[in-house]
């Protein structure tokens, strides 16, 4: 969830042939992160901190696992996300989204909880094969784990100075978790000194999440290196939407 994506959607090229797996060498995840700075840095001037040019890595990557849609046809990494187990969590000390927002209600969850991120598409591939084939990838994950939850953070841009997303979410109130999994952010967007009454559209993936079925734990945080507005967002697989769950997770009838 913690991810920018752009998904103005375009014809796939028309020699494409799809995969998606789990990264399984160093030059995979390196491919993932190389994607990831192009979309972040180069596409969405996000402010990277990175020791090596043009790849994007942090201190959560080594414990993470990546997951990757490739183009087999042209050899290359087209769509990743990041995943980071419980088990990855207590060997890295905490959640990344930790670092926008305070989890302390979600702590009974943790030993089931999933934290997913940096999730990015290639401009040629933003296409409902390539989100579906990662969702799908997702949804094996966690059932082949028996994990029952997952947390990130999703992202709307403030390319406007932040009246767009602070529109956005005072139309989501529908959505807004229970009390008992409320989150608080660390650097709330300031949304008293905001409008709220523009007519702005919410990001397709963000409305993929709620219509399967998340809840926004919270009030949006600002995310000064990226420049966007996060939205918690928690999924529990037992609310995940019939429809979605049948045609991603091989749910039956």
């Amino acid at each position: 969830m913690e991810t920018n994506i752009q998904t103005s959607l375009k014809a796939k090229p028309s020699r494409s042939k799809l995969s998606v797996t789990l990264a399984h060498s160093e030059w995979d995840i390196l491919e993932a992160q190389r994607l990831r700075y192009n979309v972040f840095a180069g596409e969405l001037g996000a402010n990277l901190p990175t020791r090596t040019p043009g790849v994007d890595r942090d201190i959560y990557d080594p414990f993470c696992e990546h997951l990757i849609v490739r183009d087999d046809n042209e050899g290359i990494v087209v769509g990743t996300y990041r995943i980071l187990s419980p088990e990855n969590i207590r060997r890295v000390g905490n959640y990344y989204s930790e670092n926008e927002f305070d989890l302390t209600r979600l702590r009974l969850l943790r030993p089931r909880l999933v934290e997913i991120g940096r999730c990015c598409v290639h401009p040629d591939y933003r296409t409902g094969a390539t989100i579906a084939l990662l969702w799908g990838g997702l949804a094996k994950y966690m059932l082949e784990n028996r994990y029952e939850y997952l947390i990130g953070c999703a992202s709307i841009s403030m390319a406007d100075g932040g009246h767009a997303a602070a529109s956005m979410f005072s139309r989501l109130g529908e959505y807004m978790s229970p009390l008992e999994y409320r989150v608080f952010p660390r650097c709330p967007l300031p949304l008293e000194a905001l409008r709220n009454d523009l007519d702005a559209e919410l990001p397709p993936l963000i409305k993929g999440y709620l219509r399967a079925g998340a809840y926004i734990c919270g009030e949006p945080a600002w995310d000064p290196d990226f420049n966007t507005a996060d939205l918690p967002i928690l999924m529990p697989l037992s609310r995940i939407d019939q429809r979605y769950a049948k045609h991603f997770m091989g749910s039956p009838d």
